[in-house]
């Protein structure tokens, strides 16, 4: 009952502030992003490596209102790829980008989105590693898919994230789980109308198994984004069933939630991705965490109830 009202709240001005000002928030917000800088994370990133789990990293922000600040978004994924490089960890260190912080939104954002994460697709796939286009809202699909075709024309293993909750993900699985493709299936994390989405998580749960059914028996590379133990041991049996071995697939989990389960799946031989958010612009993937799992939200108020 309270994710709509914290999903609500992440497009809240007000709540922003007055969440942004409490003194409690940012040790409780370094939970689920580790820093402000790409300075601050290279640590985080060579502690994961080191034990065996692989990283996608998201420059958090999205509200976008001028060109200026899609390009500066487009420069500071630039900068991480730079600092990577030299970590020499290939596809073991990933992007993951929201078309919104690249203009999308913006007057003439389809094309100002695309222009603005070519040069990282391909900046990526000059250290060995590749970029995924994380979906955002129903209404900013339509684009996502497109630049993800335009940008696979040249740069194949792009990666592109569907989500469970909308109606139209399984016809899109269908269409996305051919030979070449990287998907990765999430619950979905925006307050989406009963239109377009299940409203019900049962409703939601099942559907994601249908659409993980169709991306294990398709050609492509499916990417299993979920902390839930029961979808997780669903994944296996399907990928077992479909005949996959294990670097035919991977999990995927954020970056301070269920990290003894990280190390788990990573020490069975599964490929294990930990979604690594960082920057200063927190307040909207900070609030989507909260929406997404009530334990999330009561670390937030006890830690609020006891610093206070």
């Amino acid at each position: 009952m309270l994710g709509p009202v914290i999903l609500a709240a992440s497009r809240s001005d007000r709540m922003r502030r007055l969440i942004s000002a409490a003194p409690v928030t940012k040790q409780v917000v370094d939970r689920f992003i580790p820093g402000e800088t790409v300075d601050e994370v290279l640590p985080i990133i060579r502690e994961l490596t080191g034990n065996g789990l692989e990283l996608t990293m998201d420059v958090v922000g999205e509200d976008i209102t001028t060109p200026e600040q899609a390009a500066a978004a487009r420069d500071a994924y630039l900068e991480l790829i730079g600092r990577l490089k030299p970590l020499e960890l290939g596809p073991r260190a990933e992007m993951s980008v929201k078309l919104s912080m690249f203009g999308q939104a913006l007057d003439g954002g389809h094309e100002l989105a695309l222009a603005n994460v070519r040069p990282v697709v391909e900046a990526a796939a000059g250290i060995g590693t590749t970029v995924t286009l994380d979906a955002e809202d129903h209404t900013t699909l339509d684009s996502m898919f497109a630049i993800h075709e335009e940008l696979r024309k040249d740069f194949p293993q792009t990666g592109c994230v569907i989500q469970a909750y909308l109606f139209r993900t399984e016809e899109d699985a269908r269409r996305l789980a051919a030979a070449g493709s990287r998907v990765r299936l999430v619950k979905g994390a925006y307050k989406e109308p009963a239109e377009v989405a299940y409203q019900q998580k049962h409703e939601i749960d099942k559907a994601y198994v249908r659409i993980l059914r169709t991306l294990m028996e398709g050609e492509g590379y499916p990417m299993i984004g979920s902390h839930d133990p029961r979808l997780i041991s669903i994944a296996q049996e399907l990928a077992r069933t479909a005949g996959r071995k294990l670097d035919e697939y991977e999990f995927q989990m954020l970056y301070g939630i269920r990290g003894d389960e990280h190390l788990r799946l990573a020490a069975e031989g599964h490929r294990m991705r930990v979604y690594t958010a960082y920057g200063t612009d927190w307040y909207g993937y900070f609030m989507r965490r909260l929406a997404e799992k009530p334990a999330n939200l009561r670390f937030f108020l006890r830690s609020m109830v006891s610093r206070g």
